[in-house]
């Protein structure tokens, strides 16, 4: 978590190694992924699901062949195979109705929640969300708070998730970080960050204007701006 342009979905990129560090180091179940060659960083990256910020639907293709691109990339499976595997990730987010609508037949939160059935489709052992919760009503939210905590506890995934909806991260986190600045301002369990004393830490779990963190971006003195510098 952490404010707009802290550093959140540039952390996502390094960990993908969409961007390669300036310095240090980014270990993944033992391996530094600095050091990858392509052939080996393709197969890493083979583990992910990633759901984009934006969704990143493909434009030319319905639902179902967006949520079965993957699988049709990266598998030898069936066709039959493939229809029964996309249609059950399609119904685990209530969209297998919807399997032979293009995208942009869809609403904003029907597309996010298409995009998560492609991330969901390989089955991978960890899953990335960048802002999953934006432009989602509630009854769509509740439900993709409650498949991201399942699919956790069911099928041992890890989930790395970027958000600015504290009230739905605190469902589903088992440890948060708050970013700020480019640095991990604090980190812990949600209750942990609820105690912590850091005016950082309240005013971003609260939601409060006022704090380390401006609302208004730097500007003249507001008076002097609207009437000019003699006051007239």
């Amino acid at each position: 978590m952490g404010p707009s342009g802290a550093g959140k979905t540039t952390l996502l990129q390094l960990i993908t190694r969409q961007l390669v560090p300036d310095r240090g180091h980014i270990i993944i179940d033992g391996t530094d992924i600095g050091t990858l060659n392509q052939k080996e960083l393709y197969a890493l990256r083979r583990r992910f699901g990633m759901l984009f910020q934006h969704g990143a639907l493909l434009t030319d293709l319905n639902v179902f062949e967006n949520v079965a691109f993957p699988l049709r990339e990266h598998t030898r499976l069936s066709n039959r195979l493939i229809r029964h595997v996309v249609l059950t990730k399609l119904h685990a987010v209530g969209l297998r109705g919807a399997a032979d609508m293009m995208p942009r037949e869809l609403s904003g939160g029907m597309a996010r929640r298409v995009a998560l059935a492609r991330a969901m489709v390989m089955d991978p052992d960890i899953l990335i969300y960048d802002e999953p919760f934006v432009g989602l009503d509630p009854i769509s939210m509740g439900v993709i708070v409650r498949l991201v905590r399942r699919m956790n506890e069911s099928l041992g995934i890890t989930s790395i998730v970027v958000s600015h909806d504290v009230k739905e991260i605190n469902e589903v986190a088992d440890c948060s970080y708050l970013i700020s600045n480019g640095k991990v301002a604090a980190s812990g369990s949600p209750e942990e960050l609820r105690k912590q004393s850091s005016k950082l830490v309240r005013q971003f779990m609260h939601g409060m204007a006022d704090g380390p963190v401006a609302f208004h971006y730097p500007a003249p003195d507001y008076e002097e701006q609207l009437l000019g510098r003699d006051g007239k």
